[in-house]
C-alpha cells in the first residue's frame, strides 16, 4: 500500500522556495538603487543615452550677391533620393509596398530620371533587394545624380512612380547650393560641392572663385536640439529643449552689376556662336572707384551642372597672361607726355625702324611715308612708338611701365593671380615692350592701369567685393572703399592721352574706328598680338592666329567705363578681320551699360534732308543745274540729253551733298567709283546696263576700269569694296615669329634658330 503524500508539507516548500526568490529580488533592486550600476554600467547614463535626443539644426552658408542685393548663389532646399530595399519597411498586411519590389523596372525608371546607365543601376539594386530580403540592408542611394533634386523633379518623380507602380523610393530634404543665373560670370563666382570631412559629416565647399577664396567666410557652424523623449522618440511633456543655434555663413556682397554682367553673358554667347573663337574675355571697371562691374570669358562653365568646367578651369582675366600688343601704345604715348617728348605735328618715316641689327617694321610692312606723330598712333604705327622710345629714354620707359602696375600683381580678392612678366633685360626688349611685344600682362593689369589715364592721373585699384555681412550678429564685417595705388600722371597728361585715343577711333585712318558707338565718344587702343606655340617654342603662323583685342573707354570727355575685350583665335570669313568680333563685344556691351547707368548721350546733330523731284522728261543739263542749287550731285549715266530714268525716286529724302544718278541715252563712261556704297554700285549697275562685277562688303576702294573711259555693255568692269573695318586693320605677317621666353633681345638660348629680324604688332 503506498503512502499518501502530505499537501501541508508541499505548500510550505512552494513558499520557502518562492519568498527566497523574492528577497533575492529585492536584495538586487535595493543594491541597484543604492550603486544606480547594472553589470558595471551606470543605469542613469544609459538611460539618458536611451531617452535623450539631439537634432541637428543646419546652418545655411552665406549667399554671394550682385551690388543690388540679388542673389548669385545661395542655399536652398532640394531633395536627396534613396531607395528602400528591406521588406520590413512594409508593415504586414499592408496592401501599400514601401519597399522595392521590381528592382528591374526601377532601374529603367531611375535610368531615365537620373540620367544613369540602366545595366549597372539594375545590377545595384538587384543585388541590393537580394541584402534586404535577408534583411542585411535597409536602403540604397544613388551618388551625386542622386542629390539635388529639385521640388518640381521631385514631384514629377513621384507622380510618374505612382502611375507605373515603382515602389520604395523615397526623398529625404537637404541643402543645395542654387546659381540662379546659370552661366553668369561662373570664373568669377566659382562653384562648391559636397564632401565629407574627416568625422564623416557632409559639408558644402567652395572650389573656385569667391566660392573658393571666402570659403571660411561662406560657410556657417551647425546648431543643435536636445531634449528627452520617449521610447518611441517622442518629445516629453515635461522636457526642456537645449538649444544651440546655428550660425548662418556671412553675405558677401559683390561690385558686379547683373544687368551688366548679362549684357556680357549675351554678347559672350552671340559672338562665341558666329565665330567660334578659342578664347574671349571681357572686364568692365568703374575708373573712379576700381569697382569691377563686369568680367566673363568664353569658354566658361554652368556652376549648377558642371557643364563645361573641363574646358578652361582658369579665370583669363585674372589668372592667365598675354602678351597687349599695340593697347600697351597707350602708355608709351602717357610716359612721353609726361616726359614733356610728345609733340604730335612733327612727322617721322614710317615704314621700318632698326636698333643694331633688329629691324621692326610696321604693321602694313611699308609705312604710310612722312606723317605725324599723332597720325602714326591712330595708325598704330611701331615705328612711332620706337622713335618716342627713344625721346623717353628706354629704361625711363620701363619705371613709367612699373608705375602702371605691370609685372605685379593687382591684389584681386580672388585665388592664383597671376603677375606676368615685363621683358627689360635688353635694349630691344624694351623696344618690343613700348609696342606691346614679348612682355607679358594680365587683362586685370590693363584695365587697372587705364583708370590712371580715365581718371585723371589717378590709378584705381580693381576690386570686386563691396562688403561682408554677418546675419547673426546683422552687421558688416567688411566694407571696401576705393584705393588709390598710384599715380603715374598728371591730370593734363591723361587729358592729352584721351584726347589721342579719341583721334584713334574718330579719325578716318584710325585703327579703332569700328569701336565707335552712336551716342557715346570713345577712345581707345586696338591691339593685336602674336601667340606663343608651346609646342614649338616660337609664336604661331598662319591667318587668324592671334590675340585681337581693345582696351577703352566712354564716354572720352569723362569717362564712366573702362573696358578690356579680347579674341582669340576666330574663325574669320571673307571680308572679315580680327577686329570685327572684337567690335562688335565692345560696342554692343558699352552702348547698353552706358544707357544703363543713365549716362547721358552726346548731342546728335540733326542731319539735314532734302526732297528730290522727277526729273524725267527734263534734260539732264537742267536736271544737274537743279540738284546743284538744293547741294546734291548729278552724275549722268549716258550723253547729254532728255532724262528717262533716275535714283532715287521722287520725294526721296537725302542729305546734302548726296548723288543722284540721272539716265540717258548714247554712250555710257566710267565714273569714279571711290567711295561708293554697294547699294549705290547696284543702282548704277542696273540703270546703266554695264556688266559690274562686285567683289567684297562696304564702300568702293578699286575699279578696274579708268574714269572717263567709254565701254560697251558686254565688257565686265571690276570695283572691289571693303569694310572700314578692313580698310584701317592690318594682321602682322604670318612668316615672322618670335620665341616667347626669349623675346627680342639677344637672349636666345631656347631658340634653336636665331630670331627672325623683323617684329611687327598691329
Amino acid at each position: 500500500m503506498k503512502k499518501r503524500s502530505n499537501p501541508k508539507l508541499g505548500a510550505r516548500s512552494m513558499y520557502i522556495i518562492y519568498g527566497a526568490l523574492f528577497l533575492l529580488l529585492a536584495l538586487r533592486m535595493l543594491s541597484i538603487q543604492i550603486t544606480d550600476e547594472a553589470r558595471g554600467e551606470n543605469l542613469s547614463t544609459m538611460t539618458e543615452e536611451k531617452y535623450v535626443r539631439e537634432s541637428t539644426i543646419q546652418a545655411r552658408r552665406g549667399s554671394i550677391v550682385d551690388r543690388e542685393g540679388e542673389p548669385i548663389a545661395e542655399d536652398t532646399l532640394s531633395y536627396k533620393l534613396f531607395a528602400v530595399v528591406n521588406k520590413e519597411a512594409t508593415p504586414k498586411n499592408s496592401e501599400k509596398k514601401y519597399h522595392v519590389t521590381d528592382p528591374v523596372a526601377t532601374a529603367s525608371f531611375l535610368a531615365k530620371h537620373l540620367e544613369l546607365d540602366e545595366k549597372p543601376l539594375r545590377k545595384m539594386l538587384e543585388e541590393a533587394v537580394a541584402e534586404g530580403e535577408k534583411g542585411n540592408r535597409w536602403q540604397v542611394e544613388f551618388g551625386k545624380e542622386g542629390r539635388g533634386i529639385g521640388h518640381e523633379k521631385k514631384k514629377e518623380m513621384q507622380e510618374e512612380a505612382e502611375q507605373l507602380n515603382i515602389t520604395g523610393l523615397e526623398f529625404l530634404e537637404e541643402k543645395k547650393r542654387f546659381y540662379p543665373n546659370g552661366i553668369f560670370a561662373s570664373h568669377l563666382i566659382g562653384y562648391s560641392s559636397i564632401e565629407e570631412d574627416e568625422d564623416g559629416k557632409l559639408r558644402t565647399v567652395g572650389k573656385m572663385g569667391i566660392e573658393q577664396a571666402f570659403d571660411n567666410v561662406l560657410v556657417g557652424k551647425n546648431g543643435s536640439i536636445n531634449y528627452d523623449s520617449d521610447s518611441w522618440g517622442y518629445i516629453l511633456p515635461s522636457s526642456e529643449k537645449m538649444v544651440t543655434p546655428a550660425e548662418h555663413g556671412s553675405q558677401i556682397r559683390l561690385t558686379i552689376d547683373q544687368t551688366i554682367q548679362n549684357f556680357i553673358e549675351d554678347a559672350l554667347t552671340e559672338v562665341e556662336e558666329q565665330y567660334t573663337p578659342e578664347k574671349m574675355s571681357v572686364v568692365i571697371v568703374n575708373p573712379k572707384t576700381g569697382e569691377i562691374v563686369g568680367m566673363g570669358q568664353r569658354p566658361t562653365f554652368n556652376p549648377e551642372t558642371l557643364e563645361g568646367l573641363d574646358e578652361s578651369w582658369l579665370n583669363e582675366a585674372v589668372e592667365n597672361t598675354v602678351e597687349p600688343g599695340s593697347t600697351m601704345k597707350m602708355f608709351t604715348l602717357a610716359a612721353a607726355i609726361e616726359e614733356g617728348k610728345w609733340r604730335p605735328n612733327d612727322t617721322f618715316m614710317s615704314g621700318q625702324y632698326s636698333l643694331f641689327d633688329k629691324t621692326i617694321r610696321d604693321a602694313n610692312r611699308v609705312g604710310w611715308g612722312r606723317i605725324s606723330y599723332l597720325e602714326g598712333f591712330e595708325r598704330s604705327s611701331n615705328v612711332g612708338m620706337a622713335y618716342l622710345l627713344e625721346s623717353i629714354g628706354d629704361k625711363r620707359f620701363i619705371e613709367y611701365v612699373d608705375e602702371f602696375g605691370f609685372g605685379k600683381k593687382v591684389g584681386i580678392e580672388l585665388p592664383n593671380e597671376a603677375e606676368g612678366v615685363v621683358m627689360d633685360t635688353y635694349p630691344s626688349e624694351r623696344l618690343t615692350t613700348s609696342y606691346g611685344q614679348g612682355t607679358t600682362v594680365t587683362p586685370l593689369q590693363m584695365v587697372q592701369a587705364a583708370t590712371a589715364i580715365a581718371n585723371d592721373g589717378k590709378m584705381m585699384q580693381p576690386y570686386i567685393i563691396q562688403e561682408i555681412y554677418d546675419p547673426n550678429e546683422e552687421k558688416v564685417l567688411v566694407q571696401n572703399e576705393p584705393n588709390q595705388v598710384g599715380t603715374p600722371i598728371s591730370k593734363e597728361t591723361s587729358e592729352e592721352v584721351k584726347n589721342a585715343l579719341a583721334s584713334v577711333v574718330s579719325a578716318p585712318h584710325g585703327t579703332g574706328r569700328p569701336f565707335a558707338l552712336t551716342s557715346y565718344e570713345v577712345g581707345g587702343k586696338t591691339g593685336t598680338a602674336e601667340i606663343p606655340d608651346p609646342e614649338t617654342g616660337y609664336y604661331m603662323s598662319g591667318p587668324g592666329n592671334y590675340l585681337y583685342s581693345f582696351l577703352g573707354m566712354a564716354p572720352i570727355d569723362d569717362p564712366q567705363l573702362v573696358m578690356y575685350v579680347s579674341v582669340q583665335r576666330p574663325t574669320l570669313s571673307a571680308g572679315e578681320v580680327g577686329s570685327t568680333p572684337v567690335a562688335k563685344l565692345f560696342t554692343t556691351i558699352m552702348e547698353k551699360s552706358l544707357k544703363h547707368l543713365t549716362v547721358v548721350p552726346k548731342e546728335v546733330e540733326e542731319v539735314e534732308t532734302i526732297a528730290i523731284d522727277s526729273y524725267v522728261g527734263t534734260s539732264s543739263s537742267t536736271a544737274s543745274e537743279q540738284l546743284r542749287e538744293k547741294q546734291l550731285q548729278a552724275i549722268v549715266i549716258g550723253e547729254e540729253g532728255e532724262v528717262t530714268e533716275q535714283y532715287p525716286a521722287k520725294k526721296s529724302e537725302l542729305a546734302f551733298g548726296s548723288s543722284v544718278l540721272l539716265k540717258t541715252s548714247g554712250d555710257v563712261r566710267i565714273p569714279d567709283f571711290t567711295s561708293w556704297s554697294k547699294k549705290m554700285v547696284l543702282a548704277y549697275r542696273s540703270l546703266s546696263g554695264l556688266d559690274i562685277r562686285i567683289e567684297g562688303d562696304g564702300y568702293v576702294t578699286e575699279q578696274s576700269l579708268s574714269e572717263g573711259m567709254s565701254v560697251s555693255p558686254s565688257e565686265p568692269i571690276v570695283v572691289r569694296l571693303q569694310t572700314p573695318e578692313q580698310m584701317f586693320q592690318f594682321d602682322p605677317p604670318v612668316e615672322e615669329v618670335v620665341e616667347e621666353s626669349a623675346g627680342t633681345g639677344d637672349d636666345q638660348e631656347l631658340l634653336e634658330e636665331p630670331l627672325p629680324e623683323e617684329n611687327v604688332t598691329n
